[in-house]
């Protein structure tokens, strides 16, 4: 297993990363139960790319990531969904290689097993969520991507398969499942490069299959198609065709590569700009269930979106 994070390679930096004005950087988490019934994303921001506080600070002058941290926890279970994401300022941020602590809650790294010890309130119907969640990769991936020719935003699937342990106490949830981890960072605002995108994870046989495809401002394409293997080997191939899928409640636009159909499944995550989904596709020959993600940037920045934000997304100094 590859070194995390690696001081001889600033892209697979540690939490302690270099993020300048007006950048992001985050740590992405998902995992599906093993009885299939169950789901959780957890995203720890550096900039938070969706904060609309964050937004307005940029357009008065090149803004601080560091006063723009948050971490949102989102669980899926047959009870309801539970949603939190409180952006915080660099007062209560605390970060070094290994940690990055967001008010009171806290991400650790032991070089084996990133721990998340979660305490927060949902936005925006209260409700606590309270536990830890251990995400222990299978293996370390050494492939980094450049996501547009200036290499200003960037992405790196960290964990492409891990095992994921969520003992919470609030709500009273405990399960074992399949999970995924990467980070992505980019030095200017995302929108800013990118009008639209999608991107795919699925655990298969003997390896995981990411699909990631986003338009830039400029109209060109990003279309990445990998498989990882349990060591963390990448296999690059030519993904197949395009399908639509139905759009979403607030009619953001998904679609998914298949060999033999697509088939949408659950929507976990439905907002004016993203929809988060689970969507069943053939890739390779083999029928897999993919984590999907549809994202509108131009969406996003419309100002009656920007309003809309700060209901699910509260700020806490």
């Amino acid at each position: 297993m590859i070194a995390w994070p690696n001081e001889t390679d600033e892209r697979r930096a540690g939490f302690n990363v270099d993020v300048p004005r007006n950048g992001y950087a985050w740590w992405y988490i998902d995992a599906i139960s093993d009885d299939g019934r169950e789901g959780l994303t957890i995203i720890a921001f550096i900039g938070s790319v969706f904060s609309p506080y964050y937004a307005f600070a940029r357009r008065r002058a090149p803004a601080d990531p560091l006063d723009h941290c948050a971490i949102n926890v989102a669980l899926y279970h047959e009870a309801g969904k539970r949603w939190t994401m409180t952006e915080r300022g660099r007062g209560r941020v605390a970060r070094n290689v290994n940690s990055f602590l967001i008010g009171p809650s806290d991400l650790g790294w032991d070089g084996k097993t990133l721990t998340i010890n979660i305490r927060e309130t949902g936005a925006p119907v209260p409700g606590r969520i309270e536990g830890r969640v251990r995400v222990t990769p299978a293996a370390l991936t050494k492939d980094f991507f450049v996501l547009n020719p200036q290499g200003n935003h960037r992405w790196w699937p960290i964990a492409p398969r891990a095992r994921v342990e969520v003992d919470l106490r609030r709500p009273n949830l405990s399960w074992r499942g399949e999970g995924y981890l990467d980070s992505n960072a980019g030095d200017e605002p995302i929108e800013t490069g990118f009008r639209h995108w999608e991107w795919a994870r699925g655990a298969m046989h003997d390896k995981t299959v990411i699909l990631y495809e986003a338009e830039r401002r400029d109209g060109s394409r990003v279309d990445l198609a990998v498989t990882f293997d349990a060591e963390g080997n990448k296999q690059e191939f030519t993904p197949p065709q395009l399908l639509p899928l139905p759009r979403s409640g607030w009619k953001v636009d998904r679609s998914a590569r298949s060999e033999a159909g697509a088939k949408l499944v659950r929507t976990l995550e439905d907002t004016p700009f993203y929809a988060r989904s689970m969507v069943e596709t053939t890739l390779l020959g083999e029928k897999v269930t993919l984590v999907h993600e549809s994202l509108s940037l131009d969406r996003f920045r419309m100002p009656v979106v920007q309003a809309m934000l700060p209901f699910r997304m509260p700020r806490r100094r």
